[in-house]
């Protein structure tokens, strides 16, 4: 009786345990506080990364007579204005600064997508000699601080004539070692039976990188673009090094000039930073899924 008591006790508490229990869409189980502990820092890195873009957001929109430095911050605008973005027109050609910028940015793309591709499938699926040691250089490339190679390269884009223009912002930047790894890696991920049923119907190297590499790393091209466009969208140093005529800055140079002319005015700068951040934001979500999906497409093989 005692042990048939002690079982029926046990089955309730069993019962209650398994109620804690929280399972999760992709099939985790979890209690109540872990869950409440995940959101929590989930919120943090939120409030971390995000929110001083927000700031700046609100800031770019607040009026004349509103104080900035209130305590506390007041997060809300109360006099919604758009005076700012056109006080930042008023005083810089913003829009003959992006034309630069897209410039750049597109042959940047351009360029970089082509030849990472080629040098990534070359690595991955081409069998050739000091293969490791071209692995091994692009990794240790890694290594080394852009700005140490500035005045190297400044010295060869004036050999060349490219100096002040806007070719010698993007040449120099168009491959990166990191764009080349991951395509690298992406093209490993494909199995060796695609090359060997290919060759066999006659394909050649070409006819293989187009036909069949390309259109199987489509998410890694996206994130090898969209870090391309990024890194020379928002590049600052190596346009003002190079560049010396105003009617050649990019957007990050020219908005250089609002941190002189409006130094008093916040207002005007987050104005100013929200037209240099807005190009990003929006391409980041029209490829958001390619992003997440390039990321992944290495990770396994088939």
């Amino acid at each position: 009786m005692t042990a048939g008591t002690s079982v029926a006790k046990d089955v309730p508490a069993a019962k209650r345990h398994r109620r804690r229990m929280i399972l999760l869409p992709d099939g985790e189980k979890t209690t109540i506080p872990e869950l409440v502990l995940r959101y929590l820092l989930l919120a943090g890195v939120i409030v971390i990364s995000i929110g001083p873009f927000l700031w700046q957001l609100s800031t770019s929109l607040k009026g004349v007579g509103e104080n900035l430095y209130t305590s506390p911050p007041q997060f809300l605008p109360s006099e919604l204005t758009l005076e700012n973005y056109a006080a930042v027109t008023d005083v810089i050609p913003v829009w003959s600064y992006v034309g630069n910028s897209l410039f750049v940015a597109f042959f940047n793309v351009t360029l970089t997508v082509i030849g990472c591709a080629m040098a990534g499938y070359a690595l991955a699926r081409l069998r050739f000699r000091g293969k490791l040691i071209a692995i091994g250089i692009f990794v240790a490339t890694l290594l080394i601080p852009q700005e140490s190679s500035m005045i190297a390269l400044t010295q060869l884009v004036n050999a060349m004539g490219l100096a002040n223009t806007l070719v010698a912002v993007f040449l120099p930047t168009m491959m990166s070692s990191i764009s080349v790894l991951l395509m690298w890696n992406a093209f490993l991920a494909i199995p060796k039976e695609v090359d060997e049923a290919a060759i066999v119907d006659g394909a050649n190297v070409w006819q293989r990188f187009i036909r069949l590499g390309l259109p199987s790393v489509k998410g890694t091209i996206a994130v090898v673009a969209l870090l391309a466009f990024m890194g020379s969208w928002n590049d600052f140093l190596w346009p003002l090094l190079i560049l010396s005529d105003p009617d050649n800055y990019t957007l990050t140079v020219g908005l250089n000039y609002l941190q002189g002319t409006f130094a008093d005015n916040p207002r005007i700068v987050a104005a100013g930073t929200m037209l240099a951040v807005a190009p990003l934001v929006v391409l980041f979500l029209l490829l958001q899924r390619m992003f997440f999906r390039g990321v992944a497409e290495g990770g396994v093989k088939g």
